[in-house]
């Protein structure tokens, strides 16, 4: 439909083009979201693997409504503790909302590339459950990575005075270094991302490239 197909090179666009989160454009993507949703309801549309990774595009900006409640909430309390909390959950909550559609809309780039190139080829992976497991794999290896991000908020309470379990803390320390060694490899990976679509995007519209 091309519906989807705007929604798509919208959402392109949000995470791939724009070089930061721009608050109408946000706004505009979550109001998409909420009409992508409907459609897909319909027992028209097909039931392929694209339609699999836009509902889950879809999906991911409830995260965008989540981040406004912390935001929200943020405001009301007073303890500086908790608001510091509300702030570091509401990074977070961006941070995987954009990551999610990252990773998903590159997804679509690599589908709409096997279809071009190798369509019978690659018949028997491009299913509905090969995108419903990599929608899965998506959503479990960026909720580790927020939860990891989210374990550093302890570090700044100065956690390790409080005469916790030895073991415990060495989960801490191992959450603090992993998180940090995440953040390093965070840019390289989202300018890879962006390049790995756009090759994938020119070869599967405009053809070969030399």
């Amino acid at each position: 439909m091309k519906d989807f197909k705007r929604y798509l090179a919208f959402k392109y666009i949000q995470y791939l083009v724009l070089p930061s989160p721009n608050i109408i454009i946000t706004q505009l993507g979550l109001f998409a979201s909420l009409y992508v949703r409907l459609l897909l309801m319909s027992p028209s549309v097909s039931r392929k693997p694209t339609a699999v990774f836009i509902c889950n595009i879809a999906q991911a900006d409830i995260l965008v409504v989540c981040s406004m409640f912390s935001a929200m909430i943020q405001d009301v309390i007073k303890s500086k503790i908790l608001s510091s909390f509300q702030s570091t959950l509401r990074q977070n909550f961006q941070t995987a909302n954009i990551h999610v559609s990252s990773l998903l809309l590159s997804c679509v780039s690599l589908e709409a590339f096997l279809i071009t190139f190798l369509p019978v080829e690659t018949r028997h992976i491009r299913t509905v459950r090969s995108a419903r497991v990599a929608c899965k794999m998506i959503w479990i290896t960026v909720t580790t990575e927020c939860f990891l991000y989210q374990m550093e908020w302890f570090k700044d309470l100065g956690i390790s005075s409080l005469g916790l379990h030895k073991q415990v803390l060495l989960l801490l320390n191992f959450c603090y270094e992993a998180a940090k060694l995440l953040k390093s490899f965070i840019y390289p990976i989202g300018l890879l991302l962006r390049i790995f679509n756009v090759y994938l995007l020119c070869k599967s519209y405009f053809g070969e490239l030399p």
